[in-house]
């Protein structure tokens, strides 16, 4: 089994000073381009894959995703799963009113910055279920486009380690970052490539 995972390359959102979280932004003008860029790298790299793709419904991965799609002949899978952490009230509002009026320090990954915000284990328990039904069916190639949070979790998720080890330790990737997991036959776990960003630049 291959996992390619995508963080949806650059968003309006790092541009403006604003919250990405569950706010639906789109990719910018340079983003499309970047998006396109790993397309035609995946393709050019790995000519006689087929993939299945899933993506995260918010704007910025379902964009990525679909370009993704367009290259590789494979029509996206929508999953709420694979959507970025929720940060409550502070959803539509500027990074700068976040570090005014956030309500807690998040110190564990049971922590909320508000009160109706997602913690870290909130998004492990979302994501669980789907990780568990993707590598107990039958798809050897899949593409996965979210999020840097989701994908940090499910990069610990992938490795068997517990939800707590996310308290001491991020496997944590970048804007447009593509990384590579590996199942070997033995049932061995392998993360080859974390968050290689050589993807977005024209092959």
């Amino acid at each position: 089994m291959v996992i390619i995972t995508i963080q949806h390359p650059e968003s309006i959102h790092h541009t403006n000073g604003m919250i990405g979280s569950w706010t639906d932004w789109e990719l910018t003008e340079k983003g499309i381009v970047q998006a396109e860029n790993i397309a035609r790298n995946i393709r050019k790299e790995y000519p006689d894959i087929q993939y299945t793709i899933y993506s995260s419904p918010l704007k910025r991965t379902m964009q990525t995703a679909e370009i993704l799609g367009k290259e590789l002949h494979s029509t996206p899978k929508l999953s709420h799963a694979l959507k970025e952490r929720s940060l409550g009230k502070a959803i539509g509002k500027s990074v700068q009113w976040l570090k005014d009026n956030i309500e807690n320090e998040e110190k564990t990954i049971y922590d909320k910055c508000f009160s109706d915000a997602e913690s870290r284990f909130d998004v492990w328990n979302r994501l669980l279920p789907f990780y568990n039904e993707i590598m107990s069916n039958y798809e050897e190639n899949i593409i996965l486009v979210s999020h840097g949070d989701t994908l940090s979790i499910f990069n610990v998720m992938w490795l068997g380690l517990d939800p707590e080890t996310l308290n001491d330790i991020d496997l944590s990737g970048v804007s447009g970052g593509v990384s590579f997991l590996y199942r070997k036959s033995c049932g061995k776990k392998i993360i080859k490539r974390l968050s290689d960003t050589s993807y977005i630049l024209p092959f």
